[in-house]
Order: structure tokens, then C-alpha cells, then sequence
């Protein structure tokens, strides 16, 4: 099995592409090992020193170390931690039901919204290792939930900003700002 690796933005995170799927369908985000207890490929990873989130995506996980620690120490234990996993033959999650998805009865605004960040914004920032899932939209203002390696990235508010905020306002005029959801 050969897992190749590339550099997010965010300097802390790393994108590995292990060349098969990681996630049928969704992406789930980790923020610590307590996150991590539907998944033994989470908890495998978090079982390696430095290891501060993990994210799965399509066909990426991506793994946000201590900013203190060095890539070049990290990367072999999280490549090996991987491989292990998946010659295990065990599920990268065991319950699925966490899985982000879209509600099938939203509005049409929200229906555009999501449908504009589907097609348009998650493959981009999916390159990058991360994700932007849709929270909420109320009196104008899109609240987004960024995971991955757009969680914490120093550029994160300038693509909020300069490029999600200004899509969404071009093609749904309700839009009147995007925030990071808290």
C-alpha cells in the first residue's frame, strides 16, 4: 500500500491520500480522542503522540499535529498508523450515523447555499485537505463549520471572506456575509 501525502495551507496539517475511500459519503471531523469513538481509524491516530484532530474525507484523511512538533518525527507513525488500519480490514468508522449530510426539507435559499458550497466550494478546499459544511443561515449572515486542515488555517478568513462571501452573495442575494460558525 503506498499513501502519498501533500501540504495543506495550514501549516499543522497534513493531507493523506491512502488511495482508497475513506468516507462513502459525508466527511466526519475529530477535534480530540474523546470525538474519536466511533472510529479505529481516528483512535488509532490519536493513539500517536502529537496527534491534535483528524478528518476524513472522500478519499483523504487529514491530520493536525501539535504546532511544536516536527512533520518529519510525526509523518512515518500516522503513515504506519494508516497502513496498519487498513490491512486490519476493519471500518474506518463503525456507526455512520454522525455523518454530515443535507436535510432533504430546507428552503429554497438554503437549498442554493448548500448546493453552491457542494459543487462549487468543498471540492476546492477538499484539495487542501478540509471541508466547509453548512451550520445555519439566519437574517442574511451563512454560518459555515470549517474542519480539517480549514480548522485553525491562517488563510481560513480570507477564503470565508474574499471567496465564499463573495460567491454566495453573486448567485443568492439574500446573502449579506459569511461567518465561521463557533
Amino acid at each position: 500500500m503506498f499513501i502519498q501525502t501533500e501540504q495543506t495551507p495550514n501549516p499543522s496539517t497534513l493531507k493523506f491520500l491512502p488511495g482508497r475511500v475513506v468516507m462513502e459519503k459525508g466527511t466526519m471531523d475529530f477535534a480530540g480522542i474523546d470525538a474519536a469513538g466511533s472510529s479505529p481509524l481516528a483512535k488509532r491516530l490519536f493513539a500517536i503522540e502529537g496527534v491534535e484532530r483528524v478528518f476524513f474525507g472522500s478519499d483523504f484523511v487529514t491530520v493536525t499535529k501539535e504546532p511544536s512538533l516536527d512533520w518529519q518525527i510525526l509523518k512515518p507513525s500516522i503513515l504506519g498508523g494508516i497502513m496498519e488500519h487498513y490491512t486490519s480490514g476493519e471500518p474506518v468508522v463503525a456507526d455512520t450515523g454522525d455523518v454530515a449530510v443535507a436535510a432533504a426539507d430546507d428552503d429554497e435559499v438554503v437549498a442554493q447555499i448548500k448546493e453552491l458550497l457542494d459543487t462549487r466550494v468543498r471540492p476546492a478546499v477538499a484539495q487542501d485537505g478540509g471541508d466547509i459544511v453548512f451550520q445555519d443561515f439566519r437574517d442574511g449572515v451563512v454560518y459555515l463549520h470549517m474542519q480539517g486542515s480549514c480548522s485553525g488555517c491562517p488563510s481560513s478568513t480570507a477564503t470565508l471572506k474574499m471567496g465564499i462571501e463573495n460567491l454566495l452573495k453573486h448567485y443568492v442575494p439574500e446573502v449579506v456575509e459569511v461567518q465561521a460558525a463557533q
